[in-house]
This record gives structure tokens, sequence and C-alpha cells, in this order.
């Protein structure tokens, strides 16, 4: 598949300081990727390097197979900052200001206001709007010219749950109609919910790099209980299927970590061979956070 963007070996310090250690990974045309981290983690320098905001101290990047230019930036849409438009002109306005400075034709205006869902507010001054509003129409301003990729640093921080709910579909909308997204984010849900790849950084470093469905691809756990709960882990960790058996938070369960796969048919059907009567047997996924929390503890344990 195309690459849209490359990232080889970028590194940016600051004094002492390491924000972005060694940093390599490639962004595929079409897809949502996530720069996850903590505050600190190196996320917005990251982003500042690749639109030419932040020098970096050693490394490379390519956008579309080239060396960063004017011309690639400009197939680039951005939002690193909060919103900043005039408050006291309209919607409509600001972006026809933002339309002449980026060359895009004016029949844009109406077109982006309708796909953020703003289109009927457009005659309304950007003072009179909710902080969800704001960012929607930073957004629809981002697009404006259309560009192939759309990049966006905390884009749901500060809104409400409804404001972020029609940030995560407006998203995943812009992304159906091809365009590529990279979005930063401190948020695991939000990564999760509505991104296909995901970059995780501690400290400037990469954890883990790929898709979040082969993150989460492990074959799952039970959560499992019977009337002997120290017989059933003994008999749990006899058999081969398990990496791990533990307690589960004083719940009366047990989290049965599964190495291979397996149905809850057979398991069911093994144990009762061996005298165990189960209580209670789910079968259950790893969620992105329990695999983050995994990965994290690996990384400093």
């Amino acid at each position: 598949m195309e690459k849209v963007l490359e990232i080889g070996h970028l590194t940016k310090k600051f004094g002492k300081m390491t924000a972005v250690d060694n940093l390599s990974f490639s962004v595929e045309k079409g897809n949502i990727y996530g720069l996850l981290g903590p505050n600190g983690s190196g996320k917005s320098t990251t982003l500042g390097i690749i639109l030419n905001v932040v020098n970096p101290t050693i490394g490379s990047w390519k956008w579309f197979g080239e060396d960063p230019t004017t011309n690639s930036l400009k197939k680039i849409g951005a939002i690193i900052e909060r919103p900043n438009f005039y408050p006291y002109l309209s919607a409509e306005k600001n972006l026809e200001i933002v339309a002449q400075i980026k060359g895009a034709a004016k029949h844009k205006i109406d077109e982006k206001l309708k796909l953020v869902g703003l289109f009927d507010r457009k005659h309304d001054k950007f003072r009179t709007f909710s902080l969800g509003m704001k960012q929607r129409l930073a957004i629809g301003a981002a697009l404006l010219n259309d560009p192939e990729v759309l990049i966006l640093d905390e884009p749901t921080n500060g809104l409400d749950p409804q404001g972020i709910i029609q940030i995560r579909e407006l998203i995943l909308q812009i992304a159906s109609m091809g365009t590529t997204i990279i979005l930063a984010s401190h948020l695991l849900d939000e990564v999760e919910k509505v991104c296909s790849h995901v970059v995780i950084l501690e400290k400037g470093k990469t954890l883990y790099s790929g898709r979040v469905d082969e993150m989460t691809a492990g074959f799952g756990y039970f959560e499992i209980s019977s009337g002997d709960n120290h017989r059933l882990q003994e008999v749990l960790l006899s058999l081969p299927h398990f990496d791990r058996v533990s307690s589960e938070n004083g719940n009366g369960l047990l989290k049965a970590i599964l190495r291979e796969d397996l149905s809850g048919e057979v398991l069911n059907k093994q144990l009762f061979e061996q005298g165990i009567v189960l209580k209670h047997l789910v079968k259950r996924k790893e969620s992105l956070e329990q695999q983050f929390l995994q990965i994290t503890k690996n990384q400093n344990g």
C-alpha cells in the first residue's frame, strides 16, 4: 500500500531533555493512525517536526515519498492548537478568509460546513459557538483545500461527551472519504474507537507500532469460577492452553489467559472430566487498555 509518510530515526533534544527518541514508523494511505501516549511522551513534538514547525536534532521524514517541501505540505491539513478564528465574524466569513489564504475555491465553504454539521449556523458569529462546534469549524477549515492527509492533535480535549461523539463520528466519516488521518491522543478509548493503527509513545520512545486489531488480537481469556477455585486454578495451570491464571480483584473469579484458541464448550468438557463443575464461564478479549498497561509494564519492568 502507498505510504504517505515515512519517519526514520527521528530525535529531538531540548537541552538535556530528549522529547523524541529515535522514532521510526510509516503511515499508509487511507488509514487512521493514532499517536498514543501521556502528556510529555513526544506526540506534539513529532507532529511539529513533520509539519516543519520544529527542527529535529537528527533523523528524516518523507511526505509522499519525497523530502518535505512547500508543495508536499499543501497536501496536508492540520489542527495542532486551539481553534483560532475572528470571534465577531460568522463561520462563513471566517472560512472565506481561510479559503483565500489556502487558495481554495469559494464553493468549498458550504461543502465543508455541511460536512462538519455547521451549515445551518453559517451566519452565526464564532464567539457564539460551543467548544465542540469551534473544533468542528477548525476541521472544516483544515479540509477546505481537500488535503490528502489530516493531522489532529488531541481533537476531543476539553469537550463534553456529546462533543466527543460528534468529533469521533466526523473523523470516521472523513476517513471513509479517502483522507488519511494522523491523530495524537492520550485517550486509549479514543484510539481504540477510531484508529486502524497505533504508535504508542512513552518518553519519546516507541513501545508499539502496528494495527490496533493486531495488538488486541490475542486469543483472549476466560473469566471462570467453581465451588473450589483453588482446585480449579491447579487444573487450569496443568492444561496446555493457558499462559497464566490469576484471581480477579476479589470478585470470586479466576482470569485464565489463553496462549491458543479454545472454545468455552471444549474447556467446560475438559474440566467436567476432571470432576470440576463450573459456576461461571465467560470468554473475553483483551482491550487496548489492558494491552497498553501490559506493554508499559514490560517496558518499565
